[in-house]
C-alpha cells in the first residue's frame, strides 16, 4: 500500500550537526569536512539507489560535487548555532519500480525546490522493512541562502532566504507531493493514491501514530522501553479496539487509498493498528467478517482481492455518468481551431506524431466523453508537460479530455 509521509526539519549547529556528516550519511559516501578537519565515512551504508546534487539557474557548476557544496555552505555560516540546511523527507510509493520512484522524486524536487532557487542534494533510499517489503523514501538536503553573483562573476551564497521558512510553504509542499505522486500513479495505471490530509480531516476515526525510528526499534529489540515507544503501542491498541468495534473504519481507510486490496494489504494496515498478535487476529477477523467487505475473487497474480460495498456503488454511479456523457454530442472543437492550436504548438517545438494527432482529433470531437488509452510513457500526458513532444491533456484545446494510461 502506498503511504503518505512528508516531514521537514532543520540541520543546525546548535544540535552539534555538520552539513558534511549529514550529506555523507544520506548519500552513503565519504566526505571531508574542512571546518572540523575530519572525514565522515558512511560508504558501508546500504540501500542508497540514487544520489545527485540538483542545481538551480545561476548556481556554480562546481556545486555538483557534494563535498565542495556543503563545505561552501559551512564556510558561509559564521554563527555557532547556524542553520546549515533544511531537510525534506518523503515516502515513495512502493508500487513503483526503482526507476519510476527516482524519476518521480526528481520531478518533485525540481518543481518545488530547485525552481525556487535552492540547491538540492537528493538521495533515494530503498530500505527493506521488517515485513520484507520495500520502504522507499527520499532525503532532500536544501540550501537556505540565496545564490549571489558578484560583480566579477564569482558565484556564492548570499543572504538567508527567509521566504523559504514560511509555514504555508511547507503546507503547500505537503499537498504538492500528494498531487504529483497521485498524478504519476494514475498515469502508470496503478490503483493507489495518497492523501496529505490528517486522518481527522479525512473523516477516519483513528489516532495517528508516532514514527518509530531505528534507535527506538533497537531499544525494543533489546528489551528496553521509551516513553515514545510506549505511547506508540498505546495508540495502536486504541486503534485496534476501535476497528474491532466498527470494522468499517478499516475498510473505509484502506479504500481511500486504493479501490481494491489484498489480504496482504489488509494485514499491513492491521499490523500498524494493533498492539500484539492476539489483537491482530481479532482485528483481522472483525474486518474479514464485516458486511461492508466484498470479495472479488482472485486477480491476475492469483491474489484474493476485496473492496467495499460503497466503492462498488461509487463505480456504478461513475459508469452511469459515463454512459450519459458518451451519448451527448456537444461542444466540438472546429477543425480550424484545432489546426491553429497544432501550428502554435509546433512553433514551440511540440510536433505531434500521426497517432497523437489522431488522439487529439478523437478527444476534441463532439462526444461528451473521450478516452485516450495507451501504454505508459507513449506520450499521453506526462511527456507533453516536459516538452518531449507527447500529447497532453493540458495542451488539448477542447473542453473535455480524459487521458488514461495503461500498462497493457
Amino acid at each position: 500500500m502506498a503511504i503518505y509521509h512528508l516531514s521537514a526539519k532543520v540541520i543546525s549547529r546548535s544540535t552539534g550537526a555538520s552539513a558534511l556528516a549529514a550529506a555523507a550519511y544520506r548519500s552513503g559516501s565519504r566526505l571531508h569536512d574542512q571546518r572540523l578537519d575530519r572525514h565522515h565515512d558512511f560508504t558501508n551504508k546500504a540501500g542508497v539507489v540514487h544520489s545527485e546534487v540538483m542545481l538551480p539557474d545561476g548556481a556554480d557548476e562546481a556545486w555538483k560535487d557534494r563535498e565542495g557544496l556543503w563545505n561552501d555552505v559551512e564556510a558561509a555560516e559564521l554563527r555557532k548555532d547556524a542553520q546549515l540546511s533544511r531537510e525534506i523527507e518523503f515516502a515513495l510509493p512502493r508500487e513503483l519500480t526503482k526507476e519510476q520512484a527516482i524519476e518521480l522524486a526528481r520531478d518533485f524536487v525540481q518543481a518545488e525546490f530547485v525552481d525556487r532557487g535552492m540547491v538540492a542534494d537528493l538521495n533515494v533510499h530503498w530500505d527493506i522493512g521488517e515485513d520484507g517489503q520495500p520502504r522507499p523514501h527520499a532525503h532532500v538536503m536544501l540550501t537556505t541562502r540565496e545564490i549571489e553573483i558578484a560583480e566579477d562573476g564569482t558565484v556564492g551564497f548570499g543572504a538567508k532566504a527567509r521566504d523559504w521558512n514560511r509555514t504555508d510553504l511547507l503546507t503547500h509542499w505537503r499537498e504538492a507531493w500528494a498531487n504529483i505522486a497521485n498524478e504519476r500513479l494514475a498515469e502508470l495505471d496503478i490503483d493507489a493514491r495518497i492523501d496529505h490530509r490528517s486522518l481527522e480531516a479525512q473523516g477516519i476515526d483513528l489516532e495517528p501514530q508516532h514514527k518509530i525510528g531505528p534507535a527506538a526499534s533497537r531499544m525494543a529489540g533489546e528489551g528496553l522501553s521509551s516513553e515514545r515507544l510506549e505511547e506508540h503501542h498505546a495508540i495502536a491498541r486504541s486503534n485496534g479496539e476501535k476497528i474491532i468495534a466498527d470494522p468499517n473504519i478499516a475498510i473505509e481507510a484502506i479504500t481511500r487509498g486504493q479501490a481494491t486490496f489484498t489480504t496482504r494489504d489488509l494485514a499491513m494496515f492491521v499490523h500498524r493498528n494493533s498492539e500484539d498478535k492476539d489483537q491482530f487476529d481479532k482485528v483481522m477477523s472483525a474486518v474479514k467478517n464485516a458486511p461492508e467487505l466484498v470479495e472479488l475473487g482472485l486477480d491476475g497474480k492469483g491474489q484474493e482481492r476485496f473492496t467495499s460495498r460503497s466503492m462498488i456503488q461509487t463505480e456504478r454511479r461513475l459508469e452511469l455518468a459515463s454512459t450519459g456523457l458518451d451519448a451527448k454530442r456537444n461542444h466540438p472543437v472546429m477543425d480550424l481551431q484545432r489546426e491553429r492550436a497544432l501550428d502554435h504548438a509546433k512553433q514551440r517545438g511540440l510536433d505531434l506524431s500521426p497517432e497523437q494527432r489522431g488522439a487529439l482529433e478523437h478527444v476534441t470531437s463532439p462526444r461528451g466523453l473521450s478516452n485516450v488509452i495507451g501504454y505508459a510513457g507513449t506520450g499521453k500526458k506526462r511527456d507533453a508537460g516536459r516538452g518531449k513532444g507527447g500529447l497532453g491533456a493540458r495542451r488539448i484545446p477542447g473542453p473535455r479530455c480524459c487521458a488514461l494510461g495503461h500498462r497493457g
